[in-house]
């Protein structure tokens, strides 16, 4: 088996770090967060449509590139290293669950208009109060002559008022397609850990909705992907913070050395590049079972998430605490990677969650 990137991943890599590195530079990132009202631009997102990226993961067929789990991951990471404010992972996710939709209809009137980015989606999972898992919302339709309506709220739902549409989650597993302005549907901003992603509560009031046709495989496997892409996230934020930590260790002098001569601080050092590369090897690995051997996907994509969102959050930290006094200002950037990484790990069911489903994937 062959362990590395091809040649063509490594172009995909490559070009997404020298595109994202020159767009959202640290001054731009700031404003972003802090400024813009959507967390970006319609310039910035016109921009990633030119790239392609929004269908990477749709088919062919339906306009997209066709590519695999682990070009997207690939994105991903570069997406969570710029720490970009940016839709594309609500984006990518709602497409993901349209594509498991096969021939469904309601996917194929939306997936061209993703594919190129004209449309933009996002996916609303966790209810108010019934817990994030699609299995076990509490939603369940209503309305007459086959038109089913939604009733409900959920929260915590990613870029949802900079979507033309939104994948909302039912009861058993069932999905549905709701268009912005939709009447009865209201989107009002929450307040968020992460100021880099703009998060929303959605009430649905009898809304109309399209039901998708999902086969339950190809809805795990949906699922499993976005949780892969969101641990790729996290690996990028890792691997970011311990540079700065580590370039910070080599400036920074004490009694007349750099701090980074001393084991107090190059230890933790060595333990951010262990938990970085470990956490990239389990989250390219879980997107190659997806790719791949879809029998092991269910495991490693859960135990992609679950380690991925802790070594984010461990590492950020670990820089935190590197930089010292610095590190705790609002001046500097450190702290919207520590934010971002912290989100991550409860974005999508934690790590004890993923735990659990590890545990009883493997038997234990």
């Amino acid at each position: 088996m062959n362990f590395d990137l091809t040649d063509d991943q490594r172009a995909i890599q490559r070009t997404a770090g020298e595109f994202l590195a020159a767009r959202y530079k640290p001054e731009e990132l700031r404003r972003l967060a802090l400024e813009e009202e959507r967390g970006f631009t319609d310039e910035q997102w016109k921009a990633i449509a030119e790239l392609g990226w929004p269908g990477l993961v749709v088919s062919e067929a339906h306009g997209g590139l066709g590519l695999g789990i682990v070009e997207l991951v690939v994105v991903q990471e570069q997406l969570g290293y710029a720490l970009a404010p940016t839709p594309f992972l609500s984006d990518v996710g709602a497409a993901l669950l349209l594509e498991a939709g096969g021939e469904d209809e309601t996917a194929a009137e939306y997936l061209p208009g993703v594919a190129t980015g004209e449309r933009r989606g996002t996916v609303a999972v966790w209810d108010a109060d019934a817990g994030w898992s699609p299995t076990h919302s509490a939603l369940v339709p209503g309305g007459e002559d086959g038109q089913p309506t939604l009733t409900g709220t959920k929260v915590a739902v990613a870029d949802a008022a900079a979507a033309d549409f939104i994948v909302v989650s039912g009861a058993d597993g069932r999905h549905f397609v709701v268009d912005a302005g939709a009447s009865g549907l209201e989107i009002e901003a929450t307040e968020a850990l992460d100021p880099t992603r703009r998060l929303y509560s959605v009430s649905l009031s009898e809304t109309p909705a399209r039901e998708l046709s999902l086969a339950p495989e190809a809805r795990r496997r949906a699922y499993e992907a976005l949780t892969t892409a969101l641990a790729a996230e996290s690996v990028g934020v890792a691997q970011r913070a311990m540079e700065m930590a580590t370039e910070y260790a080599k400036e920074r002098q004490q009694f007349g050395r750099p701090i980074g001569a001393y084991q107090a601080i190059s230890h933790p050092c060595a333990q951010m590049l262990l938990e970085t590369e470990g956490a990239r090897s389990v989250t390219l690995y879980a997107a190659w079972a997806l790719d791949h051997e879809p029998d092991t996907s269910q495991l490693a994509a859960a135990m992609a998430k679950s380690y991925a969102g802790e070594a984010g959050w461990r590492v950020t930290a670990a820089a935190l605490q590197v930089h010292g006094g610095i590190g705790f200002t609002f001046e500097h950037d450190l702290h919207f990677f520590l934010k971002r990484a912290r989100a991550n790990l409860h974005a999508f069911g934690d790590s004890r969650w993923h735990r659990r489903r590890v545990a009883d994937l493997a038997g234990v």
